[in-house]
C-alpha cells in the first residue's frame, strides 16, 4: 500500500481568489466553452448585469450597455456607481458588498458579495471603473490579482459603473467563444422582467412594454389556443396560455433571476393553477390534464431570497420575506383571486380552457389502454433486445461523474459496434436504430406506444412522465455525414420536438460531429471535419499523403472512434433560438409534400453541369 503522509503540511489555506480558480464550479456552476447557454462564461456576464439591474430596481439608471469585442465583454450602467473608496474591495474581497443592507438594496438578486469577485478571479484581465458625482476610480486585475489601483480623478462622465473582463482561456478552454444568440436571449429576459429598462448589445436595443406577456409571445412554439392571460400584483407577475404541443413549459424568475430549476415559487404556481380551475369549473380535473401543453411564466420579488446554490437556479425560500407570508399561500391567494375574476370576465377564454382540459383527459384515457400493451410488449422485447448498451452511471445518481452520462443514438449495428467497443462504460450508453425512424410529424402521442423503436427509446431515456427521470444528461444523435444520415437526424429532431420539446429546451440534445476525412503519412495522422481542414492537412503532410473519406460511422475503427468521443469530442447543441417558428418549420420540412417545399426544391435545383462550372 502506498504511504501517503498526512501532516501539518498537507493542510492548506487558500485565498479567496485561489479558491475560486481552483473550484470554479462552486461559484459559476460549470465551465464550458460557450456552446451551452448555461456555460460559465455567460454566468460571468449575468453576475455583472445582475448588479446593474439591481441599481435599476432601486430607481437608478434606465439603461445598461453590453459590448462584445472578440472575447472581451464591457458592461456599462448609469446607476449610482460603486462608492469610490470601496471599488477595490467590492470587486476583489469576497463577502463584501451593499446587498447585505436590505434598505439600500431591497429584493435584489445579488446577495452574497461573491459574484463580481468570481468574475474577477476567473478573468485573464479585469477592469472596474466607477463614476460618481464628478469623480472616477479605476482598478485593474490579471487573473484576480491586482495590477493597478488608480487614483481618484475628476470626470465629466455620467454616474455609473463600467466593468470590462476577458474570461481566462486557461480555465474555459483555448477555443471558448461567446455566442450572440445566448447573450441576446439573456438580455431579452432582463428586458421582459424590468419594464422601463433598456439594454443594448453592441448597439442593438432590448426593451419590453408588456413584461412576461412579451416573453411568452416570443417563446411560444406555435399559435396559442387563446390570448395570453396576463396577471399582475405587488411583487408578482404571471402570464400563461396553452398550445398544441406536448409537455409543460415554464419560465420562472425571482428578483429578475431566471430560476431554470424552478423552486418553491414554481411549485406553488402549478398547484394554485390546478386548484383555481377546479374551483371555477366545479370539476375535479386531473392535474396532468390542466397543465398539459401549458406555456407559463412567473416572476416573484422576495426580500432576502434563499437560493440552493451561488448560481441561483433554484429558489429554496419558503417565505416572501423574513417573518412574512409563506410563498405558497401568497401565490395561491393571488392566483385564486385574480384568475377567478379573469375567467368570469372572459367567458370565451374559459370555454376554450374547458375544451382543452376535456381533450387532454380524453387523450390520456385513450393512451392508458395502449400503454399497458406497449409495456408488456417492451418487457418481452427487452429480454432479447440489444438496442441499448447501457452505461453504469446515470443523471441523478449521487456520483461524481453522473453529469457526464451520455446516450449515443446511432444508425445500424455496425456503427453501434464500433462505438460500443471504445466507449467509456461508466458514462456512455449506445442506442442502435435499425434504419430510418418513422416521420412523426402530425401524429399523436400514441405513435410512441405503437412503434416499438420509439417506445424503447422513450423507455431508455425514462422521459414518459417528463424530464424529472431523465437518465442521461446528454442525448447525442450520431449519424453518418451523408444524405441518409442527415435525414435520420431530421426525423429524430422532429420526434423530440413534437413530443419531448423540453429535452431540447433544457439543452440535453446534441449532434455528434465526426471527421469526414483522414489524411496521413507514415509519421502523422490528421482527422479533418471539413474541406478547409483537409486542405490544411494536405499542405502539412505533402501531396503524397493518403486521404480517406469516411462515408459512414461503421467504417471508422473502434481505435479511431475513441478519439472522437473522448475528451476532444465535438458536440453541436440543438437549441430552439427561434422556437416560435418551429411549427412552421416542421410543417415545411416534414409535412406531406407541401407546395412550398416543392417550389423551394425546384427554385434551388442545380444540375451536375452547374456544379462543375461553379
Amino acid at each position: 500500500m502506498a504511504n501517503h503522509n498526512y501532516t501539518e503540511a498537507s493542510v492548506k489555506t487558500l485565498s479567496s481568489t485561489e479558491h475560486i480558480r481552483l473550484r470554479p464550479g462552486m461559484y459559476i456552476g460549470r465551465l464550458g466553452g460557450g456552446g451551452h447557454a448555461e456555460d460559465g462564461i455567460y454566468v460571468l456576464l449575468k453576475e455583472t448585469i445582475d448588479n446593474s439591474v439591481d441599481e435599476f430596481t432601486m430607481g437608478f439608471g434606465k439603461k445598461i450597455e453590453v459590448e462584445l469585442a472578440d472575447r472581451t465583454l464591457r458592461v456599462r450602467d448609469y446607476g449610482r456607481g460603486i462608492p469610490l473608496g470601496k471599488v477595490l474591495d467590492c470587486v476583489s474581497i469576497i463577502n463584501t458588498g451593499a446587498k447585505y443592507d436590505s434598505e439600500t438594496f431591497k429584493k435584489a438578486v445579488g446577495l452574497n458579495g461573491v459574484g463580481q469577485k468570481a468574475v474577477n478571479a476567473l478573468s485573464v484581465s479585469y477592469r472596474a471603473q466607477s463614476v460618481r458625482d464628478g469623480q472616477t476610480k479605476i482598478v485593474e486585475f490579471v487573473q484576480g490579482k491586482l495590477k493597478k489601483d488608480h487614483k481618484i480623478l475628476k470626470s465629466s462622465e455620467r454616474n455609473g459603473t463600467i466593468i470590462e473582463f476577458t474570461p481566462d482561456a486557461a480555465l474555459f478552454g483555448q477555443d471558448f467563444c461567446f455566442r450572440a444568440e445566448f447573450i441576446e436571449d439573456l438580455l431579452w429576459k432582463y428586458a421582459f422582467l424590468n419594464r422601463g429598462l433598456t439594454l443594448t448589445f453592441n448597439g442593438k436595443p432590448f426593451k419590453s412594454e408588456n413584461g412576461l406577456q412579451d416573453l411568452l409571445q416570443k417563446e411560444l412554439s406555435g399559435d396559442p389556443l387563446y390570448p395570453i392571460i396576463h396577471l399582475e400584483g405587488e411583487d408578482i407577475e404571471v402570464a400563461f396560455t396553452h398550445g398544441a404541443h406536448y409537455g409543460e413549459e415554464y419560465f420562472s424568475f425571482v428578483n429578475g433571476q431566471h430560476t431554470t430549476m424552478g423552486g418553491t415559487h414554481l411549485t406553488a404556481f402549478r398547484e394554485a393553477l390546478v386548484e383555481t380551475v377546479r374551483n371555477f369549473f366545479k370539476k375535479d380535473y386531473d392535474s396532468a390534464d390542466v397543465r398539459q401543453s401549458i406555456d407559463a411564466a412567473i416572476s416573484l420579488r422576495v426580500i432576502e431570497p434563499v437560493f440552493e446554490s451561488q448560481t441561483k437556479t433554484k429558489l429554496g425560500s419558503n417565505d416572501l420575506a423574513p417573518g412574512g407570508p409563506a410563498i405558497r399561500d401568497f401565490i395561491g391567494k393571488f392566483i385564486q383571486q385574480s384568475l377567478d375574476v379573469f375567467l368570469h370576465k372572459n367567458r370565451e377564454t374559459a370555454d376554450v380552457l374547458r375544451r382543452k382540459f376535456e381533450d387532454s383527459e380524453r387523450e390520456r384515457k385513450e393512451l392508458s389502454g395502449i400503454r399497458s400493451l406497449a409495456r408488456e410488449r417492451a418487457k418481452k422485447a427487452s429480454l432479447h433486445n440489444r438496442k441499448l448498451r447501457d452505461c453504469r452511471l446515470h443523471l441523478g445518481d449521487r456520483a461524481e461523474r453522473s453529469e457526464d452520462s451520455t446516450l449515443f443514438i446511432v444508425e445500424g449495428d455496425s456503427a453501434a459496434g464500433s462505438l460500443t467497443a471504445c466507449r467509456d462504460v461508466q458514462t456512455q450508453a449506445v442506442f442502435a436504430l435499425k434504419g430510418k425512424p418513422l416521420n412523426t410529424y402530425g401524429l399523436s402521442k400514441k405513435v410512441i406506444y405503437e412503434n416499438e423503436e420509439f417506445h424503447l427509446l422513450q423507455s431508455a431515456l425514462n422521459i414518459e412522465e417528463g424530464l424529472d427521470g431523465l437518465r442521461y444528461n446528454r442525448v447525442v444523435i450520431a449519424t453518418d455525414a451523408d444524405v441518409d444520415g442527415m435525414h435520420i437526424r431530421l426525423l429524430l429532431i422532429s420526434f423530440f420536438l413534437q413530443f419531448f420539446p423540453d429535452l431540447i429546451r433544457n439543452g440535453h440534445l446534441y449532434l455528434l460531429e465526426t471527421p469526414l476525412f483522414r489524411v496521413r503519412n507514415k509519421k502523422e495522422t490528421h482527422y479533418c471535419y471539413s474541406e478547409p481542414e483537409k486542405r490544411d492537412a494536405i499542405s502539412k503532410l505533402g501531396p503524397g499523403a493518403e486521404i480517406t473519406r469516411f462515408k459512414g460511422l461503421g467504417e471508422i475503427s473502434a481505435g479511431e472512434f475513441k478519439d472522437f468521443i473522448g475528451e476532444d469530442i465535438r458536440l453541436e447543441p440543438v437549441n430552439l433560438a427561434h422556437l416560435h417558428s418551429s411549427d412552421e418549420l416542421l410543417g415545411f420540412y416534414m409535412g406531406k409534400n407541401t407546395p412550398e417545399r416543392q417550389d423551394f426544391i425546384i427554385d434551388h435545383l442545380r444540375i451536375e453541369k452547374d456544379l462543375i462550372e461553379v
